[in-house]
């Protein structure tokens, strides 16, 4: 008796190759996103100092922008309530202190006025200054 069937057993495979090439773009992808959407940052021209120092206490963010917004930890804040808001911020951490970021494009009149501010509070400020080349 002859076997007329032929043991043909067909496996299933899947190819994978591609997915390694599939998996590195998308996590290119959504590394290169989330590095631009921060949607916390005040966009600051800061003025250049030849030297820079960190500091490493509790940090009070007081940013002032070019059109005179002021934020206090990235909350915008009316100037006329600024000073109410640092000390509602300083008395929760006595040891704290201000980083002032202001706009290279502010007048000194309006620096001034802010560091007014802090000088009523007897609070520690600090202007924030990038590196310059």
């Amino acid at each position: 008796m002859i076997n007329l069937r032929q043991n043909k057993k067909q496996g299933a495979e899947v190819f994978t190759s591609a997915m390694n090439d599939i998996m590195f773009f998308l996590m290119l992808f959504f590394i290169i996103v989330s590095t631009l959407l921060n949607p916390s940052v005040i966009k600051l021209n800061l003025p250049g100092a030849k030297n820079s120092q960190a500091v490493h206490k509790k940090e009070i963010m007081l940013s002032v922008n070019k059109d005179l917004q002021y934020f206090v930890n990235n909350r915008q804040v009316p100037f006329d309530k600024l000073q109410n808001t640092l000390a509602s911020e300083i008395n929760n951490d006595k040891d704290a202190f201000v980083v002032l970021r202001c706009d290279n494009s502010l007048t000194v009149q309006q620096l001034v006025d802010v560091l007014e501010i802090g000088n009523n509070l007897n609070v520690k400020m600090t202007l924030a200054t990038k590196k310059r080349n």
